[in-house]
């Protein structure tokens, strides 16, 4: 048995505890907390400055694309990084599973123990397979064109079993909601299966989004009509609530969300992603406007970040908002562990086994477990 203590202990299903001790096995398995160091022989105490929570979960990444760092240039808006990211695949096998890995080795490092990450690819398998950290796997689809639908279904459910075959998460889901025709959207929505948890949707990423669907015109309006999308896109969609009765009220984790608005926001989870939303658009939400029991927070992928660290991220939405340090930890624990349903992670609490990170004076992780 392990008795862990610092200054605070955050145990983020109850109140902080000053000089809490934390109870685990050699496995890192809670046994108990306890309220005060008196209850614990001093002998058995391992004491640390800073404050104690649980394994940090990264909720929403693109592992796939960590090939690409620097690659896209820093606030030229999401279409021009889009296009840049047709290049994901001018790279060598092995230069893109290297990457892959050493950017695993970083989430570890910084205290990461879950990840919701975005797969287009079955890129990541060699590395998922060897179960360092948990994935919930999106196996994500984009389709703007009738005649592509039936193919974007077969690919995305072949590719869904390469991932279940090795004992991972992984549920289609659309891209977002103007890059998903409403028809592909049905296919998708019926392919939801007992195995699958929760959807992943980009949403409210780029001003123009709302526009598209509200008024029928816009930047992303004339860069569908360039591409030859269909126009079900935005014909048959006058606002964000039609695309939320798509999704036939299936829990759905909605990202990044830079520009909506409260009268946008439903009863699902919500993930920021502030340092790729500086990067790309150079705007961070309104953190105002969100049930911070609801809120998560995610990395992004190095296509769109320079590290995959949620304390960096912490330290962006602490700067931006008016929330106190147990509901930040909560944000980067808690909450994404239950948008993403990893039942054994997120909180301090009797045979669970979150992981344990010790945060020094909030600038740097030792991940004690």
């Amino acid at each position: 048995m392990r008795f862990l203590t610092a200054d605070y202990l955050y145990p983020l299903n109850t109140k902080p505890i000053k000089k809490g001790v934390l109870q685990i096995t050699e496995q890192g398995e809670v046994v108990n907390i306890f309220k005060s160091r008196r209850d614990i022989s001093s002998e058995s105490l391992e004491i640390y400055n800073g404050i104690l929570c649980p394994g940090f979960i990264n909720a929403h990444c693109h592992l796939e694309l960590s090939h690409l760092l620097g690659l896209a240039e820093r606030n030229k808006g999401l279409l021009n990084f889009i296009e840049t990211m047709q290049k994901r695949s001018n790279y060598r096998t092995s230069i893109i599973l290297e990457a892959i890995k050493n950017a695993e080795i970083q989430m570890i490092k910084n205290g990461i123990v879950a990840v919701g990450d975005i797969c287009n690819t079955a890129d990541t398998l060699f590395q998922k397979q060897k179960h360092n950290l948990q994935y919930y796997n999106f196996i994500e689809i984009f389709g703007i064109r009738i005649r592509e639908i039936n193919m974007k279904i077969d690919k995305g459910l072949s590719l869904r079993e390469k991932f279940r075959d090795i004992g991972q998460k992984a549920t289609i889901v659309p891209h977002a909601p103007y890059s998903v025709m409403p028809a592909l959207m049905k296919k998708i929505v019926s392919n939801f299966d007992d195995y699958d948890y929760t959807f992943s949707l980009h949403t409210h990423e780029i001003k123009s989004e709302n526009q598209l669907f509200n008024m029928k015109n816009g930047q992303l309006f004339e860069w569908l009509n360039n591409k030859d999308a269909d126009q079900s896109i935005w014909d048959n969609r006058d606002n964000f609530a039609d695309i939320i009765d798509e999704l036939s009220n299936n829990k759905t984790i909605m990202v990044h969300n830079t520009y909506a608005k409260k009268e946008d926001l439903s009863s699902n989870y919500y993930c920021t992603c502030p340092s790729a939303n500086l990067y790309i658009e150079n705007r961070l939400p309104n953190y105002k406007i969100f049930n911070e029991e609801k809120l998560c927070v995610g990395t992004d992928g190095l296509s769109s970040n320079i590290s995959l660290s949620i304390l960096e991220e912490l330290k962006i939405i602490n700067n931006n908002s008016e929330y106190d340090l147990n509901t930040l930890l909560k944000i980067a624990c808690k909450n994404g562990a239950e948008a993403l349903g990893f039942k054994d992670l997120g909180t301090f609490e009797k045979g669970k086994n979150p992981g344990v990170n010790l945060l020094k004076n909030l600038d740097e992780v030792k991940v004690l477990l």
